[in-house]
């Protein structure tokens, strides 16, 4: 059987995660107990979880012509991500972030993005898009979303965005074109007012784009709605957890990678909510990210 093919548009960026036993709250020198240096953004973050999950995935994405971008291709194809469609920019720099988290899990990001690196792209990459499954785009280099999303919808296929914290621009500029959006919930907030449940978004947003639209509000579970139906909840798995750096971009990797395999969006939501759950349980970012037959193991056990 052929692995499902799935194409991932975004970020790639070179990160510095630090484990500490509390957020700086000022200025001064802090000691972490941890430390880890990797390949990650959101887009390539959920690359290698759909690639751990068993699909066969390609990454577009935008790096310098740097010894970092060198660096974070290498280790994206040790994950089995196929990067011949990585761009590699003369005299850009490529994406680097800095990122604290605290004993609860809880984190803080500081990212830098290179205007030059990050620049839109003015066609898409030399890429038969009839080879793929499904597509799934991150809101960081919104010009190669917006293609990315227009040529799915018109090969057919689910075209995924990942809706996270951005400018109202990109967000409006992103949502019309998805099949398919799931939104975090503070993004939901910048499109629909900072108060808004994640129940009440889904339906306002629903009903705004005619996408199926989705919700994730962390260890509350996630809301969502198909065209003309009603909205529906379904919970996260309890964990206790360590990090919840890239249980993101875990959930939306696997649940795109599910659309791909022919799954129903339910089903992908529930195995994408034990995916992101487990990878809360393990310090690294997206190094925790589990495989299939861990998900499905811990949604055996949860059951």
């Amino acid at each position: 059987m052929t692995a499902p093919r799935l194409l991932c548009v975004g970020a790639l960026t070179y990160d510095t995660i630090l484990r500490l036993d509390v957020l700086p709250s000022g200025a001064g020198k802090f000691l972490p107990t941890e430390a880890v240096q990797i390949a990650a953004g959101m887009a390539a973050s959920a690359a290698a979880s759909a690639s751990r999950q068993g699909g066969q995935v390609w990454l577009w994405a935008s790096v310098g012509d740097d010894a970092v971008g060198r660096d974070v291709i290498g280790q994206m194809e040790a994950e089995r991500v196929d990067c011949s469609l990585v761009r590699r920019v003369e005299g850009g720099r490529s994406a680097i972030a800095t990122i604290l988290v605290d004993a609860a899990g809880e984190r803080m990001i500081v990212p830098f993005y290179d205007a030059v690196t990050q620049a839109d792209p003015d066609r898409l990459p030399p890429a038969d898009f009839s080879r793929f499954d499904a597509v799934l785009v991150d809101v960081r280099w919104p010009g190669a979303a917006a293609l990315a999303l227009a040529k799915a919808r018109e090969y057919g296929i689910p075209a995924v965005l990942d809706a996270d914290v951005a400018s109202r621009p990109v967000l409006d500029r992103l949502l019309p074109l998805a099949s398919h959006v799931v939104a975090s919930l503070p993004a939901a907030r910048i499109l629909c007012g900072p108060e808004i449940s994640a129940d009440s978004a889904v339906a306002i947003l629903g009903e705004r784009t005619g996408a199926f639209m989705a919700v994730t509000d962390g260890a509350n579970g996630t809301a969502f709605r198909h065209p003309g139906s009603n909205v529906r909840h379904l919970p996260s798995p309890r964990v206790e957890a360590v990090d919840t750096l890239a249980a993101g971009d875990v959930f939306h990797g696997t649940f795109a990678l599910g659309l791909a395999e022919g799954w129903d969006e339910e089903r992908a939501i529930a195995v994408a909510s034990a995916a992101a759950a487990l990878k809360c349980l393990r310090f690294g970012g997206r190094l925790g990210a589990p495989t299939r037959a861990e998900t499905l193991a811990f949604m055996e056990r949860s059951a």
